[in-house]
């Protein structure tokens, strides 16, 4: 029996890490082009982007291994019902139930890598990826800008630019909210920004354009002043807090710590406390699926690996959609997190116990 065993799990090795490949690289494929556009076009450094594109790697894996546990249990064991092994060992007196002991302990051992994962190792990658990221941002401001959307990288300022070309900037609007008054606007034809060696801070010029200047009779009022040329100053700073640790960079340690401070202060932690559970609940996530993916191949019975992989990866599909619906209710507090966030491995875990039940009785 033990044979048997080995033999079916044998099966599921190779799809496994086939799978597991063929997925990180398709995911990292869209990072690819952001991270070349950076080196061709903004100038930055190869060995950072490389760091950087390095680090997405454990990031995607929280996402790729689960896929790739349902693709390597749907794809090996759906083999093994097309060739009749399956039909030959329960004519044999085989119970198939015996299947489940092993796949149970394989899902404990990925679902317990998958905690280590979710819990130290992204939050790791991810914060050391921002870090390289702003520091992109210190020395080449122009690589972490992006024309056609609202850029709040500095302090006080939100930043619109239409169009980016090398380090000139076109058609500039600079919106500066004023504590006790209207939005101060600046709007330029051109613009060109220099950094501040040594500083958090970056020099802006600005060419052709107006800006809002304060009326000294009337604070509140602002009147238009054109001008050939303008200097400016814009700070970081703020942006470099902001990004120290984000919910995904923290532990659930550090979460809970966050959590606890914040209620303290009667803000609203739904966010935190959604990805302090979503850490938790993903890491099943590999558990629940290789249990859905042996009853899923053996009673399809498809030889098709092509079939068979779409078959996972619309389940998979399914579990993400479902949970992404949970996290959206938990962040808006809708519904507590500790109850909304279980809700997907809940659905998995009962279609699991349905068709397991089908299969083997």
């Amino acid at each position: 029996m033990k044979i048997i065993k080995r033999y079916a799990l044998g099966e599921c090795i190779f799809p496994f890490f086939i799978a597991l490949g063929v997925l990180t690289c398709v995911f990292l494929l869209g990072n690819l082009i952001q991270l070349t556009n950076l080196v061709i076009n903004k100038g930055v450094s190869l060995s950072v982007v490389g760091k950087v594109f390095i680090l997405y790697i454990p990031v995607l894996l929280g996402y790729t291994i689960p896929i790739a546990c349902l693709i390597s249990v749907i794809v090996g064991f759906s083999r093994m019902s097309a060739d009749n092994e399956i039909l030959a060992l329960r004519a044999s007196g085989f119970f198939l139930g015996q299947f489940l002991a092993p796949i149970i302990s394989v899902g404990i051992v990925f679902s317990l890598f998958s905690f280590i994962l979710n819990e130290r190792i992204i939050p790791y990658a991810f914060h050391k990826q921002q870090t390289l990221l702003k520091n992109i941002g210190s020395s080449n401001p122009t690589a972490m800008l992006e024309a056609g959307i609202f850029i709040h990288a500095f302090s006080n300022q939100v930043l619109f630019i239409h169009k980016i070309e090398d380090n000139i900037l076109y058609n500039i609007t600079i919106y500066q909210p004023q504590p006790d008054g209207p939005t101060r606007t600046i709007i330029a034809k051109k613009g060109e920004f220099t950094p501040v060696p040594g500083k958090h801070q970056i020099k802006l010029k600005l060419i052709d354009g107006t800006s809002d200047e304060p009326n000294l009779k009337n604070p509140n009022n602002f009147y238009k002043l054109n001008f050939k040329s303008y200097f400016m100053t814009l700070d970081m700073s703020n942006k470099e807090k902001t990004i120290e640790k984000k919910p995904k960079s923290m532990n659930l340690k550090e979460l809970t710590k966050e959590i606890d401070r914040l209620e303290r202060l009667f803000i609203e932690t739904g966010r935190l406390r959604t990805e302090y559970y979503r850490k938790i609940t993903w890491s099943f996530s590999p558990f629940f699926f290789i249990l859905l993916g042996f009853p899923i191949a053996v009673i399809t019975n498809r030889r098709e690996k092509s079939a068979n992989i779409v078959l996972a990866m619309g389940c998979a599909v399914a579990y993400y959609l479902l949970s992404l619906g949970c996290e959206a209710l938990s962040i808006k507090e809708l519904v507590p997190a500790s109850i909304i966030m279980w809700v997907p491995n809940l659905a998995a875990a009962i279609v699991a116990a349905i068709l397991n039940y089908k299969c083997v009785s």
